[in-house]
């Protein structure tokens, strides 16, 4: 077979199925020997192929589906730890960043991935997170809504709190439309100082 016709071929079948599928280079091999016209080989290489192809189609779609799902959750994590260090501002930060990373982060995940897992995909699709944290002393961190109606589906808030004898902490929690935001869902707290903290974003 002559080679530009095989690179055309090539070329073509790449094109058609959007580069997932690649010729077996087998098909080639016979061509080249001479062994087109042996009608038994020729099937069993084309029934290879045709099951290669199959399976390499089923996997590299699940393979889409399942990287588009992990990509929506990572954006989302990645953002809203994010808005947290926005929220805290260089002078809180230093102070309860390591310990919102072990302690209080790896609870937003879980709260988070709960969230999205009991989403349909197309709901997923079109989430937002909210990009402004309050400052001086208002609670909110970030919301999570439905970027199609713009409600809320679960808002997470930290609320600083003095306790007598004890000094200033951080209670880290959330709300969620399904309580209609009334209840307090707690991820934890964190110390800060028996002194005044300073205002969120400062």
């Amino acid at each position: 077979m002559k080679k530009w016709l095989q690179k055309t071929l090539v070329i073509t079948v790449a094109l058609l199925t959007f580069g997932l599928i690649t010729p077996n280079h087998e098909i080639w091999d016979a061509l080249d020997n001479g062994q087109a016209n042996n009608g038994s080989a020729n099937s069993n290489i084309q029934s290879n192929t045709t099951n290669e192809q199959v399976t390499t189609v089923v996997e590299d779609n699940y393979a889409i589906d399942q990287s588009e799902e992990e990509q929506n959750l990572d954006s989302i994590l990645f953002a809203a730890k994010e808005q947290s260090y926005i929220k805290f501002g260089p002078r809180i930060a230093p102070v309860i960043g390591k310990e919102f990373e072990e302690n209080i982060f790896p609870k937003l995940e879980e709260v988070i991935a709960m969230t999205l897992s009991s989403l349909d995909d197309e709901s997923i699709k079109y989430l937002t997170i909210t990009d402004r944290p309050s400052g001086q002393y208002g609670e909110k961190i970030f919301h999570i809504s439905d970027g199609t109606n713009g409600k809320d589906l679960i808002r997470f808030h930290v609320r600083t709190e003095k306790r007598p004898q004890e000094g200033y902490y951080y209670n880290f929690h959330y709300h969620t439309s399904e309580d209609k935001f009334v209840v307090h869902h707690s991820l934890g707290d964190i110390f800060y100082s028996k002194n005044t903290p300073p205002k969120w974003l400062s």
